[in-house]
């Protein structure tokens, strides 16, 4: 069972989420879940996407509606 969910709420960042996700998947603690709530535009979910096809830890959650959501 992950002992730890990062929840990461993606909107219009493409500039900077590549280096966000970077930093978190160097984190020494591996046994973390990596929650990428993504409400676009498509180049954030392309770069969600990958990530999350090279690392089980990370999840895509597309089109939360809004931060309070993305994070319940």
């Amino acid at each position: 069972m992950t002992k730890i969910s990062i929840i990461v709420p993606v909107y219009n960042v493409e500039k900077y989420l590549s280096r966000c996700i970077d930093s978190i998947i160097k984190q020494t603690l591996n046994d973390i879940e990596i929650i990428l709530a993504t409400d676009g535009p498509e180049s954030c979910n392309t770069i969600c996407e990958k990530y999350a096809k090279n690392d089980n830890r990370i999840k895509v959650l597309y089109n939360p509606g809004s931060y309070g959501k993305a994070f319940n």
